[in-house]
């Protein structure tokens, strides 16, 4: 069994056929059925089943990915942990993070990172801190930026607080609480609100404020991206609450104070499974002290 053939078996079952796998593979479509074939005979059976119109995996086939795929980041982890005793980092680097996230210039920091390792393979994923603090427990990704309510912490990974901020509100520029200095959570209660799902991190450091005030408030529009909360509430269809420097980069809203706001908490998180060594030169490149990062 070849690390080839795998990476072969992982190309048919993710492009769903084999010309667009070889394409993928950079070889002809039947030096790749060759040594899939190969690979069947060996193991005693049938990986994929193959029509004239699709191809899928067999049960066999869906036994094996998994393995397989756990196969080939072990040979790449192997690789680049030799590359990195002799002073190269390569490898690949999966990074998440939240739209609002702002303690980190993720994009300059992603660019400098490259400039000094350019053989690292990087990777990002955009989510919710809940979808993806699970990631990097799983160890699909290596880091990942969050942000959470005061009261909560990231478990189960190694977690640095990057900072605290207070929410502010946002409204429409024609909104009668535009030209206001400050409000607080008394008055806002009384507005219509766009927000995150119910029971995601973005939403709960709202939803507990108001709740600790003994206060109700109407979510009447529930959102799965932040980048779309200014689309309803630049034409006045709701109010929402945001981190400050977040909402100083959207067009078309204005931020308020509020008095009585909840705290948001940026975390940087990396997984507790082994720090590969592009996840160790990145974090260091943040100036993160790993070795002092709580390891929760």
């Amino acid at each position: 069994m070849e690390l080839q053939q795998m990476r072969y078996v992982i190309a048919v079952a993710e492009t769903g056929g084999f010309t667009r796998a070889a394409e993928r593979c950079l070889v002809v479509q039947s030096a790749l059925s060759h040594q899939i074939a190969r690979l069947e005979r060996e193991l005693g059976g049938r990986l994929f089943e193959r029509t004239t119109r699709r191809v899928r995996l067999t049960p066999a086939g869906e036994a094996f990915l998994p393995a397989a795929r756990q196969c080939l980041e072990a040979a790449e982890r192997a690789a680049a942990e030799v590359a990195a005793a002799v002073g190269e980092v390569r490898g690949r680097l999966a990074v998440g993070l939240i739209p609002t996230v702002t303690a980190v210039d993720i994009p300059a920091a992603l660019g400098a990172f490259r400039r000094r390792h350019p053989h690292v393979r990087v990777s990002l994923r955009v989510g919710a801190s809940d979808e993806l603090v699970e990631q990097v427990r799983e160890g699909t990704l290596d880091v990942a930026f969050l942000g959470l309510p005061a009261t909560a912490v990231p478990r189960g990974v190694g977690r640095h607080e990057l900072a605290r901020d207070r929410l502010v509100a946002v409204v429409s520029p024609d909104h009668p609480l535009a030209g206001a200095p400050s409000v607080d959570l008394a008055r806002l209660a009384s507005e219509v609100f766009v927000d995150f799902p119910a029971g995601t991190a973005g939403r709960a450091q709202s939803d507990q404020a108001f709740a600790a005030a003994g206060l109700t408030r109407d979510v009447a529009f529930e959102v799965t991206t932040a980048d779309y909360i200014a689309s309803l509430v630049g034409p006045g269809l709701a109010v929402a609450m945001l981190p400050p420097a977040y909402a100083a980069r959207l067009p078309g809203i204005v931020a308020i104070e509020v008095s009585d706001a909840p705290v948001r908490v940026q975390h940087a998180t990396w997984s507790r499974s082994g720090r590969t060594p592009a996840t160790t030169a990145f974090l260091g490149a943040l100036g993160i002290p790993v070795a002092d990062g709580h390891d929760s």
